[in-house]
C-alpha cells in the first residue's frame, strides 16, 4: 500500500456531504456556490474513489445507494469537524480555564501585580495560577522558546517579532522613611545630592539616571548599596535613613499599584526637582500567544491590573 494518500482532499468530503445532503447535483453545486457542471464531475470523482455510484437516476429524481446511505451521516461530521477545526477561535471561557502562567517581572512588578491578578482571577478564571520568575533570563529566546509567557516591565531590549503593548508611564519619586530629615521640608537637588542613597540595578551599577540629573547641577550623591531588587531597596529606606527611588503615578493619573509596596511600608514620596527620564511599564509575547484565547485572557487581566484605567 502507498505511503502517500492521494485521494485525501477534504473538499471532496464537502462535495459528498452536500450531494448526499442534497441528492441533486444542480442544488448541491448551489449550496457550495458552484456551478452544476463542476459539480458533475466531482461527483465523477467521487464514484471513482469510493467504487460506488452513490446517487443513481430514478425518474426525475437522483436517489442514494446503500453504500452513499451508510456513508450520510459520517459525511455530515466529518463536515461539522472540518469546520470547528477551520474556523478562528470565538474566544474562551476563562471559568473553564485550567492553566498557570508563566511571567517575567521585576520584584516590584510582581508584588503589584499578583495581588490584582489573582483577584481577578479568583471571580474570573478560577483555575488559573501564576508563576512569577525573577529577570533571570534574555526575554527575547524565553519568549520565543516558550520558558515565559510574557514578559512585564521596562521593554528595552526585544526581538523584532516580539509583540509590545505599552501599558502605563510612571516617574520617579524620592521614598524616604516618615522621620528622614528631608521629609522635614521641600525637597531640594542639593538636599537629595546631600543624603544617602541606595541604588537598584540588577547588573550592581551604582550609577542611573539621576546621577545624570545631578550632574548639570553640579551635584553628585553618595550611594552607600546597591541592591538588585526594588522591595530589598524599600524595606532599607524604611528601616534607616536612605534614599530610594520609587516609581509613582504621573500628575492626574490613579495611583498604580506599583507604589503599593513603598506606602505598605510607610514610606514618604517626595516629589523629585529635577528632569528625570519617565519609566514606561509594558508586556511583551511571542506573536505565536496573539491568537490564544487564554493569553487573550491574561493580557486583557495585566492590563486591568496594571494599566491607568483599573477598576
Amino acid at each position: 500500500m502507498s505511503s502517500s494518500s492521494p485521494n485525501l482532499d477534504a473538499n471532496l468530503a464537502v462535495a459528498l456531504d452536500a450531494l448526499l445532503a442534497e441528492q441533486s447535483v444542480t442544488r448541491a453545486a448551489a449550496r457550495l456556490r458552484t456551478s452544476p457542471a463542476a459539480m458533475s464531475r466531482t461527483l465523477a470523482r467521487l464514484r471513482r474513489v469510493l467504487q460506488d455510484p452513490l446517487l443513481v437516476r430514478a425518474g426525475q429524481a437522483m436517489v442514494p445507494t446503500p453504500r452513499a446511505e451508510e456513508l450520510r451521516d459520517e459525511a455530515a461530521a466529518v463536515v461539522r469537524r472540518l469546520e470547528s477545526l477551520l474556523t478562528p477561535s470565538s474566544g474562551i471561557d476563562p471559568a473553564a480555564l485550567r492553566r498557570t502562567f508563566t511571567v517575567q517581572a521585576a520584584d516590584l512588578v510582581g508584588a503589584a501585580l499578583a495581588p490584582g491578578l489573582l483577584a481577578l482571577a479568583r471571580r474570573q478564571a478560577p483555575g488559573v495560577s501564576l508563576r512569577v520568575l525573577a529577570e533571570e533570563w534574555e526575554a527575547g529566546p524565553a519568549l520565543r522558546e516558550g520558558r515565559i509567557e510574557l514578559e512585564i516591565g521596562a521593554i528595552d531590549h526585544v526581538d523584532p517579532e516580539t509583540r509590545v503593548e505599552e501599558l502605563v508611564t510612571l516617574r520617579m519619586a524620592a521614598g524616604v522613611r516618615a522621620g528622614h530629615p528631608l521629609a522635614e521640608g521641600p525637597l531640594t537637588a542639593a538636599g537629595l545630592a546631600a543624603a544617602e542613597h541606595v541604588v537598584v540595578s540588577r547588573r550592581g551599577r551604582f550609577a542611573g539616571p539621576l546621577d545624570e540629573a545631578l550632574a548639570e547641577r553640579g551635584l553628585s550623591r553618595r550611594v552607600s548599596a546597591v541592591l538588585p531588587g526594588h522591595l530589598a531597596a524599600m524595606a532599607l529606606a524604611a528601616a534607616g535613613d536612605v534614599v530610594c527611588l520609587v516609581p509613582t503615578a504621573l500628575p492626574g493619573e490613579p495611583p498604580s499599584p506599583l507604589t503599593d509596596a513603598a506606602h505598605g511600608l510607610g514610606l514618604r514620596l517626595l516629589e523629585i526637582p529635577l528632569q528625570l527620564p519617565p519609566v514606561t511599564i509594558g508586556m511583551a509575547w511571542h506573536p505565536r500567544h496573539t491568537a490564544d484565547g487564554a493569553h487573550h485572557w491574561l493580557r486583557g487581566a495585566v492590563r486591568r491590573v496594571l494599566g491607568p484605567a483599573r477598576e
